[in-house]
Parts: C-alpha cells; sequence; structure tokens
C-alpha cells in the first residue's frame, strides 16, 4: 500500500478533509462494495472499471465541492457505475491515493482528466500516476477538449452569465456591426498540442456562437503566448466593444477568478456539473474502455 502524502498549504500546516469530500469518500466506498452484492446476498462480479475523476486540485475551498458535484450528477446519469475522485496535487484524495485504494487483483479503472487539453498532465504525470500500481489495470482517457459538448457547456455558461440566448433585434444588429465577441480563457500549457487543442475549442464555440472567439491563457506560456488581457485589447483594437470572457475551467481556483477579473463586460463561470460536460465525462469514459488495449496500459487513449 502507498503511504498518503500531507497536504501542506503554504505556511505548512495540514488541510483537513472537507465534509463534501469525506461524504463523497463514504458514499463511494460503500457504493462500490453495494453494487457487488446480489440481491440474494452472494457476490456478484461488475465488469465496468470504475471511472475515476482526475481533477488538477486547488487552494479555493469551492473547487472540491464542484468537482464532487461533478461526481454525483455522473453517478445519477450512469447508475451503479463506480465514480471515484482524484486530484494530481493540492486536495485529497490525491490521484495516487485514489488508485491505491482500487489496487488490488481484478482492480480495473479509466482514468478522465478534467482537462481540456494534450498538455503535461495529461501526457505524463497522470499516467506515471497509474504506472505506480501495475497490478491495477487502468487507461488514461483523452482530455475533454476540443469537442462540441464542451462548445455547449461553454455557450450555456455565458448564457447563464448575460450573453444573448436569443438575441433581440437591437442585438442581432449590433452583431452585424460586429461588436460582440468572446475570449476563450484557458490555463496554459508548454505543450503545443494542449495549445492547439485550445485554438480548436476556439474555433468550435466560434461556430456555435456566430462571432470570433479568441484563445488564450490564463498562464502564458512560449507555447500558448496570449494572456487573457492582450486577447481583450486585440478584440478592441478590431472594434469589439461587447467581449464576453468564457471559462475554461472545470471548477473555481486562481486562474478562473483571474481572467473573469479581467473581463469588460461578462465573465461565465466554471463549467462544473453541467449536463454537457456530464455526458462528455462519460462520453470519454467508454471510449476509453473500448479501445483496442494500447501497448502500455497507462498511455494516452487516442480518440
Amino acid at each position: 500500500m502507498t503511504p498518503s502524502n500531507p497536504l501542506r498549504d503554504e505556511s505548512g500546516s495540514t488541510h483537513l478533509d472537507s465534509t463534501a469530500q469525506i461524504m463523497d469518500r463514504i458514499s463511494s466506498r460503500l457504493g462500490n462494495r453495494l453494487r457487488l452484492v446480489s440481491p440474494d446476498g452472494t457476490r456478484r462480479h461488475d465488469p465496468r472499471p470504475t471511472l475515476v475523476l482526475v481533477a488538477h486540485g486547488s487552494r479555493d475551498p469551492r473547487a472540491l465541492t464542484t468537482v464532487t458535484a461533478l461526481a454525483e450528477r455522473i453517478r445519477e446519469q450512469r447508475p451503479g457505475l463506480a465514480v471515484r475522485l482524484g486530484h494530481i496535487e493540492l486536495n485529497h484524495p490525491l490521484l495516487t491515493e485514489t488508485l491505491d485504494e482500487l489496487d488490488g487483483p481484478g482492480g480495473q479503472a479509466v482514468l478522465v482528466p478534467l482537462l481540456f487539453g494534450r498538455g503535461q498532465h495529461v501526457k505524463r504525470d497522470i499516467p506515471a500516476a497509474a504506472a505506480r500500481f501495475p497490478a491495477l489495470d487502468t487507461r488514461v482517457a483523452a482530455p475533454l477538449g476540443p469537442h462540441p459538448l464542451l462548445a455547449e457547456a461553454l455557450h450555456a455558461r455565458l448564457v447563464e452569465a448575460g450573453w444573448p440566448d436569443r438575441p433581440t433585434a437591437a442585438a442581432a444588429a449590433a452583431g452585424a456591426r460586429g461588436v460582440h465577441a468572446v475570449v476563450l480563457a484557458a490555463a496554459g500549457s508548454r505543450d503545443p498540442e494542449s495549445a492547439a487543442d485550445t485554438e480548436a475549442a476556439a474555433g468550435l464555440l466560434a461556430e456555435r456562437l456566430g462571432v470570433p472567439v479568441r484563445a488564450a491563457y490564463a498562464a502564458p506560456t512560449p507555447a500558448s503566448p496570449r494572456g487573457v488581457p492582450e486577447a481583450l485589447e486585440e478584440l478592441a483594437a478590431e472594434g469589439r466593444t461587447r467581449t464576453a470572457v468564457a471559462s475554461c475551467f472545470a471548477a473555481p481556483g486562481r486562474f478562473a477568478a483571474q481572467t473573469a477579473d479581467a473581463a469588460p463586460w461578462i465573465a461565465s463561470a466554471p463549467l462544473g456539473s453541467h449536463a454537457a460536460l456530464v455526458r462528455l465525462v462519460l462520453l470519454r469514459y467508454d471510449q476509453a474502455r473500448s479501445a483496442p488495449a494500447p501497448a502500455s496500459r497507462h498511455t494516452l487513449s487516442s480518440v
């Protein structure tokens, strides 16, 4: 068994599990055991791998509450499926802690990253965590973006923030003059493929909205150099005076707050447990589960 590492904040103090997290872990473990018991009390085999939601983790306490709610909605949509949560850093349970609990004879898991591009967390960190448990049959699903379901969720969050769902005649006229635009705010990555995925997601959202969508990043890098303020300045220079910021983050946190603060008009909330994101997580799970077995069981599934 792999020992758990204590989670410490910048002051060095250890974080305590929140009530929501504790209840989620208790219900998950209880559900895992109950689904393996037949009505007559005998043990039955569930061939479906456990779905492990892999969240990044955040010091913002709302992040854990948000991903816990997402896990619960996934359970509601796929009754009987074991759904667990694991974090790359900052929050318990860490991914390695969750995999350690699943490790054992016949154990299977599909790891679905709550991330939106092929960055280093998806390509390196998550497979490396899975590789620490060679007895556990694991697959790593593709990231959530780009995909039309992601564009659907982003659109819905923009409408909730004030984007016109069914434009009035005045709004339609304003759109014809080319004043509306969107900045798609993502985390940023040193990996060019992650930036390409964000650009593709921006393209899908632009097709859906019928306005320019500019990809930008909370933490610019050489591979994803455009910051959110720079994207807003570019669009303003093009005459886009009604520019919204679309939050391409799974949960609240520093990057989501930082990019929302830069918005000159409206900023959407993180995607959270939106129904389209729930469907997308289950789609990635199904794709990874049904894909041909890779040469290494811990490599990223190609979908």
